[in-house]
C-alpha cells in the first residue's frame, strides 16, 4: 500500500499568534497553514466580502469587449455565446446568454459536442455560425489558443471575443477583445478566477458602464457552480464569488438546480462548496460527458418547472450510467497499467475508452498511484488524451514542449487534453515519459497529507467545529482542516459499502468518536488498536439527521511513520 507522507505544518511564531490574538488560537494557525502570514490578512479571508473582487479596469481589454458588444447590442446584431462542454463552460455560457437577454441583446448559446467535434473554437462551427447570421462570437472558457481559428473567422468578417482562463500561448489570437487575467500584460490581481468568473468580470464591466452593476450580481450562482466544478483554488476573489454564489443558491436557487437538489436528497439552506463538487457539478458534467451538454444548459436557463424535472432525471440517469462506465473504464486501465509495470508517468490507451470519462479514469489512477497518467482513446488516424498530473509535474509544460506532434492541447499544470495524429502518439509517449523520468527521478513518489495540526479527540468538541466553519468554502487551495490525533483506541470498525468504505468507532481519554473512511476498505486487516489517525471533522447528514464526526483520511497502527515537521521560521 502506498502509505501517504504525512507532513505536520509548522507552527505559527509566536509574534504572529500575539498580533493575531482577536482570533481563536487555531483560526490563526489554520489561516498560517494556508499562506496568510500578514495578520491584516485574516479579517479579509473570514469576511469574503467584496473588497477581495479585482477592480475591473485592471481586465486587459475591457474597454475594447464593452464597446464592442453595446454596438451589437444598439444595432440588434446576432450575437453567439461559444461555451464548452464541462460544467464551468456550460455555466459560463449561461451566464453570458442570461446577463445579455436582460440588456435586450439577440443572443444564442454554441456548445460543441464533446465526441463530435471536440473541444475549443472550431472553424466549421463558426462558418455554420456566420451563416445563420451571427456578427459577433463571445467565447467563454475556450479560444485563447485558437490562432488559426479567429483569423479564418476574421477573413469572412466575424467578430471574436475571447473570455478566457486556460494558459495564453506566446501569441495571443487576432480578437476584437481577449479578456484573460493570466495574459501577461494583466494587470488584474487575481489570475484564478475560472472560465465563469471570467464572464462574470465582462458581465459586471457592461453592466458598470450603465450603472448597474448589482444586476450582474444575480448571477454569482453560475459564477459559484462553474469556479467549485472546475476545481479552482477557493482563495481571494473566488472566495467572494462562491460565498455570495452559494448564498443565492440557499435562499432561492433557479429551477434546475432546486430539481437536482430535490432529486438528491439535499438541503437547500445547508448547502456548501462540497455539495456542488460531489453532487450537483458531476450531473451537470454528465451530459457532456456521454451526450450533449446543452442538456445542462437547459435545466440552468429553463423557467419551467416541468421541464427542470424532466431534464433534471434525465441527467440523474446519464449520471447514474456515467458512474458505472467510469467503474468499468478504470478497472481495464488500471490492469493495463499494472501489467505494463508501474513506470513515473502512467499510459493507458484503448480504441473502446470513452472519450467523455478519459478524464475521470485519469484523475483516479493519479491519485491512487501518484504519478502523471494519461489515458488515451486510439483511433485510425486520430487520437485523443486526458491528462492529469501531480503538484511535482506540469503537464501543460510538458505538452507544450511536444506542441509539433499535437494537432490541438490546452489546459492547466495538473489537467490537460490533447488531439493528434495517431502516427505521432509513440514519439508523444516517448517525449513525455522522458520528460517525466528526468524531472521526477529524486521525487518521493508518494502523496503528502499537510496536516494542519496534532489534537486530542477531547479538544473536537464545543464550539470547534462552528469556529472552522469561519474559512469556508472549502475547496482546492483551501482545504478542509486536518487534524492528527495519535494512540486512539479502536472499539469497534466494520467493513460499509460493499466492502469499500470502513466504519470506526474510536476513544481517546474519556472521549469517543465516530468515524469513516471512504475507499480505506481494503485496509481492514491493517486495523488494530491504538491507531495514529489524520482525519478531517464533517457533518453526517444521513438519514435526516446531523451528527459530527471524524472523515478518516489515512491510519497507521502504532509506532507511527515519521512525520516530518520544522519549525515556523521567525
Amino acid at each position: 500500500m502506498n502509505h501517504s507522507h504525512w507532513n505536520l505544518l509548522p507552527s505559527a511564531p509566536d509574534k504572529y499568534l500575539v498580533a493575531t490574538s482577536a482570533f481563536p488560537p487555531l483560526i490563526a494557525q489554520l489561516l498560517y497553514n494556508r499562506g496568510l502570514t500578514e495578520p491584516s490578512q485574516l479579517g479579509l479571508f473570514i469576511a469574503a466580502d467584496e473588497s477581495l473582487s479585482g477592480n475591473l479596469s485592471l481586465l486587459p481589454d475591457r474597454h475594447q469587449a464593452v464597446a464592442r458588444i453595446y454596438r451589437a447590442l444598439l444595432s440588434g446584431e446576432n450575437i453567439a455565446i461559444y461555451g464548452d462542454f464541462d460544467a464551468d463552460g456550460i455555466t459560463a455560457t449561461a451566464l453570458l446568454v442570461q446577463g445579455l437577454s436582460t440588456l435586450g441583446g439577440k443572443v444564442i448559446p454554441y456548445i460543441p459536442h464533446r465526441l463530435t467535434e471536440g473541444y475549443g473554437l472550431k472553424t466549421t462551427a463558426l462558418e455554420n455560425l456566420y451563416r445563420q447570421g451571427i456578427s459577433l462570437v463571445i467565447t467563454v472558457d475556450c479560444g485563447i489558443t485558437a490562432l488559426p481559428q479567429v483569423k479564418k473567422a476574421k477573413k469572412m468578417g466575424l467578430d471574436i471575443i475571447i473570455t478566457d482562463h486556460h494558459t495564453p500561448l506566446p501569441e495571443l489570437p487576432p480578437a476584437i477583445a481577449i479578456i484573460n487575467p493570466k495574459r501577461a500584460d494583466s494587470t488584474y490581481p487575481f489570475s484564478e478566477l475560472t472560465g465563469a468568473g471570467v464572464a462574470l468580470k465582462l458581465l459586471q464591466a457592461l453592466f458598470q458602464s450603465i450603472g448597474k452593476e448589482e444586476q450582474a450580481n444575480e448571477l454569482m450562482d453560475l459564477a459559484a457552480l462553474g469556479t467549485v466544478a472546475d476545481m479552482a483554488p477557493l482563495l481571494g476573489e473566488n472566495r467572494y464569488l462562491v460565498k455570495q454564489g452559494l448564498k443565492l443558491i440557499n435562499t432561492s436557487p433557479r429551477l434546475g438546480i432546486r430539481e437536482i437538489i430535490a432529486q438528491t436528497e439535499l438541503n437547500i439552506g445547508s448547502l456548501d462548496a462540497e455539495s456542488i463538487s460531489w453532487v450537483i457539478a458531476p450531473r451537470l458534467n454528465a451530459a457532456g460527458r456521454l451526450a450533449h451538454a446543452m442538456t445542462s444548459y437547459k435545466l440552468l436557463m429553463t423557467n419551467s418547472p416541468e421541464e427542470a424535472q424532466q431534464l433534471a432525471r434525465w441527467l440523474e440517469q446519464k449520471n447514474t450510467e456515467r458512474q458505472k462506465l467510469t467503474t468499468n473504464t478504470l478497472a481495464k486501465a488500471r490492469e493495463q497499467i499494472l501489467a505494463q509495470g508501474i513506470s513515473t508517468l502512467l499510459i493507458a490507451s484503448a480504441r473502446e475508452y470513452p472519450v467523455g470519462i478519459a478524464g475521470l479514469v485519469a484523475s483516479r489512477l493519479s491519485e491512487e498511484f501518484y504519478r502523471p497518467t494519461i489515458v488515451i482513446r486510439t483511433g485510425e488516424r486520430m487520437s485523443g488524451g486526458s491528462c492529469r498530473s501531480i503538484p511535482e509535474f506540469n503537464i501543460i509544460s510538458a505538452l507544450n514542449q511536444c506542441s509539433s506532434l499535437l494537432a490541438q492541447f490546452g489546459g492547466h499544470s495538473q489537467a490537460a487534453g490533447f488531439t493528434l495524429p495517431t502516427k505521432n502518439l509513440p514519439r508523444l509517449v516517448q517525449m513525455l515519459s522522458e520528460m517525466a523520468t528526468t524531472q521526477l527521478e529524486r521525487v518521493d513518489l508518494r502523496p503528502r497529507l499537510d496536516i494542519d495540526v496534532e489534537i486530542t479527540l477531547s479538544e473536537l468538541g464545543g464550539d470547534t467545529f462552528s469556529i472552522i466553519q469561519q474559512l469556508a468554502p472549502f475547496g482546492r487551495g483551501n482545504p478542509l482542516p486536518t487534524f492528527l490525533s495519535r494512540g486512539v483506541e479502536v472499539l469497534d470498525c466494520q467493513a460499509m459499502g460493499n466492502g469499500e468504505h470502513l466504519r470506526l468507532k474510536l476513544k481517546q481519554g474519556d472521549t469517543i468518536w465516530g468515524g469513516v473512511g471512504f475507499r480505506l476498505g481494503n485496509r481492514l486487516d491493517e486495523v488494530a488498536s491504538p491507531l495514529d489517525i489524520v482525519y478531517n471533522l464533517e457533518i453526517d447528514r444521513w438519514g435526516g439527521e446531523e451528527k459530527l464526526r471524524l472523515n478518516i483520511l489515512d491510519f497507521t497502527p502504532l509506532p507511527s511513520p515519521t512525520v516530518s515537521s520544522k519549525p515556523a521560521e521567525e
